[in-house]
């Protein structure tokens, strides 16, 4: 047993790869930020590369340990003692019983230090692994980062696997407060999205690492973009807004004119583009990237970037500019077509490790969903080795490939016999069960966010105090009471999972005449409470944990993700802790606070029920159901226009930034 006596900056356990299968329904992979360091240190000691061992950030923790064992410390440097007496990094270090091993300060360059021990820590899988979300509250020790007392268990060693006195000095990573990185183009670069000289420009420039950054994603500073159009369309006002979309961690990604390094605990899902994406191989600097510290991107052909398998010299330092070649010249676009007479598809590359599947116009078309859902579904039930993720967006699909498996021209093939495989649009059909969720209207929970919004964030925003009440407004309804209807009667069909983590749906009305539409906050709230039901332009969200969000709540619902996993309890299937799926349509039906929050305890304790009713969602029905009621479907719409029209000049007049009004304008076309 090891006993932590001083927990050090945010120390967790972590294994490699981390939980990956899950990036669909928004559990992210986890593990070490700097994989290489981590590896190296388990395979110095004879360890799996993967073996759990602890991660710390700016400061190590200090143990005591009560058995004699090897112990290999990595990573940033710092200063490491046993017993009191320094010893080295990147070597292994006899650790005798009743020692006491400390890891200090970091003194950079780099951000996060390591510790590896014999046989590696014993931790209980959750989904397949042993590495820490501390968002989500789940893996490594109990969820969370150390504190003092805590006691670790180690598993089994074999001294006769002992591996070797430590990390030789020339696979030991360099680290630098000036950092280049290799990168592929794409998935959404010029010029499309950027211009010209935007890519030059990011790959020109040495960006700064800014003190807001973390284990989801390291934030640059950095010119702005000029954008090669001036809006997104009906996904949003700025330039950079597209329909929800699956991210590759190490994508850049350009939050409205802030590019964000999106790290090993970021999003699953998201509508910003991405211009450029770090190679496998190198995101483990992501790790290392301190406050102040400069970074280049440097453009390599993707068959030239380095294995993430390996361990080598190849991966050890600043070796871009050896490889780089200006990149593969193609703006990231592997392939483009025509499906049929009215749709395309176009596929792109995804880092070196990943082809993004993109189908039709920037447009919210649950035709091109359906289409995603049909591809996704044929190579699920393929198996095809190699494959490591399918995760499906708005109106794309996102397929993540181990490199040395199944390279990307290999996994081009095999899209191009699937697309000759799928059904016409029309004739898609696929199960959507009806789900029966609780909604707590107007729930204080929900309140109690826009209060702490108006206090600590913004108080005279158009949508405070009452966030129902302004959905009312932004849609011309004659009062309260005909929201409350709307969103009662409609049915919602979930497009996306994950899209705020933890299986939270992102989901539209079946019916377009039950599609409130309204702006999202801005700037965004800091808190949302657990569960909480939401909409922002044409989309519903629940979200899976607290957190940062901007959509206009309705109330809340219970949880959508079972935290008793592995145990199945209620309507949870057995080993999902997810409870939604792609194409289930949720019904909403009203309960107080007081009975929403006897459910939720119910759902916690694992005796919760849920209705769900299967069925099945036909795209060609559902179409003559547009045409049969089109009338009235634009007089619905006319009306919306209207309403809109005369909040934004009323918006105008008070001199409300515009940008929210364009965002909702775009839903609405």
């Amino acid at each position: 047993m090891i006993t932590v006596t001083r927990p050090g900056m945010l120390t967790t356990v972590q294994d490699w790869p981390g939980r990956t299968g899950y990036w669909h329904i928004g559990v992210p992979p986890s593990g070490p930020m700097d994989d290489l360091s981590f590896r190296l240190g388990n395979r110095a000691l004879g360890n799996d590369e993967g073996a759990a061992g602890l991660e710390g950030t700016m400061s190590g923790p200090a143990l005591h340990f009560t058995a004699a064992t090897r112990v290999c410390v990595t990573g940033a440097p710092t200063t490491v003692t046993l017993d009191g007496q320094i010893v080295e990094q990147w070597r292994t270090i006899e650790v005798a019983a009743g020692s006491v091993l400390d890891i200090g300060t970091v003194r950079g360059p780099g951000m996060r230090c390591y510790v590896l021990v014999g046989g590696g820590f014993d931790a209980p899988d959750y989904l397949g692994s042993a590495a820490t979300f501390t968002l989500g509250k789940f893996g490594g020790f109990e969820g969370r980062a150390l504190a003092v007392g805590d006691v670790l268990r180690t598993r089994p060693y074999d001294g006769r696997l002992r591996g070797s006195v430590g990390v030789p000095m020339e696979e030991q990573p360099v680290f630098s407060h000036r950092w280049e990185l290799a990168v592929t183009e794409g998935p959404h670069g010029a010029p499309e999205f950027f211009t010209r000289k935007d890519i030059e420009t990011i790959t020109g420039t040495d960006y700064e690492v800014h003190f807001n950054s973390d284990r989801t994603g390291v934030r640059l500073s950095g010119p702005k973009p000029d954008w090669a159009r001036t809006d997104g369309g009906e996904a949003g006002l700025h330039p950079s807004n597209i329909h929800d979309t699956a991210y590759s961690i190490g994508a850049l990604d350009f939050t409205g004119d802030t590019p964000i390094l999106l790290g090993p605990d970021g999003p699953s899902l998201g509508g910003f583009v991405c211009p450029v994406t770090v190679v496998a191989g190198d995101r483990w600097k992501l790790g290392q990237l301190t406050p102040g510290d400069k970074v280049r991107f440097v453009p390599i052909r993707a068959d030239r970037a380095p294995s993430p398998r390996a361990l080598g010299v190849s991966r050890r330092a600043n070796l871009p500019m050896v490889f780089s070649s200006g990149g593969d010249g193609d703006d990231g676009v592997l392939a483009r077509h025509d499906v049929d007479d009215q749709t395309s598809v176009t596929y792109r590359r995804a880092g070196d490790d990943g082809v993004l599947v993109e189908y039709g116009a920037m447009t919210l078309d649950l035709g091109l969903r359906a289409q995603v859902h049909a591809l996704h579904q044929h190579l699920d039930s393929r198996k095809v080795d190699g494959i490591v993720e399918l995760t499906p967006g708005v109106r794309s699909l996102q397929v993540r490939v181990d490199p040395d498996v199944l390279p990307v021209p290999k996994v081009m093939a095999i899209l191009a016999e699937a697309e000759a495989l799928m059904p016409a649009p029309d004739e898609l059909v696929v199960p959507s069960r009806t789900v029966h969720l609780p909604l707590s209207w107007d729930d204080p929970a929900t309140r109690e966010a826009i209060i702490r919004y108006m206090h600590g964030v913004r108080s005279d925003a158009p949508w405070c105090p009452w966030n129902i009440e302004f959905i009312r407004r932004m849609n011309g309804l004659d009062t309260v009471a005909d929201v409350f209807d709307t969103v009662f009667d409609a049915e919602y069909l979930v497009l996306g999972l994950g899209d705020v983590y933890l299986g939270a749906p992102v989901a539209t009305p079946i019916d377009p005449r039950h599609r409130l539409v309204t702006t999202k906050y801005n700037p965004a709230r800091t808190w949302t409470p657990e569960n909480a039901v939401g909409i922002g332009g044409a989309y519903l969200c629940i979200y899976g944990m607290e957190g940062p969000g901007g959509y206009q709540f309705v109330g809340r619902t219970t949880q959508v993700w079972n935290h008793n996993h592995p145990n199945s309890s209620g309507p949870f299937e057995l080993g999902t802790p997810w409870l939604l799926r792609y194409f289930d349509r949720i019904s909403w039906y009203p309960v107080s606070a007081e009975e929403l929050l006897d459910l939720r305890a119910d759902m916690a304790r694992g005796s919760g029920e849920v209705k769900i009713v299967d069925g099945e969602f036909s795209l060609a029905e559902y179409r003559s159901f547009l045409a049969a009621q089109a009338s009235s479907i634009a007089e619905f719409r006319a009306q919306q226009a209207l309403a809109f029209g005369a909040e934004r000049q009323a918006w105008n007049q008070a001199g409300e930034v515009s940008a929210s009004t364009r965002q909702l304008e775009g839903a609405l076309a």
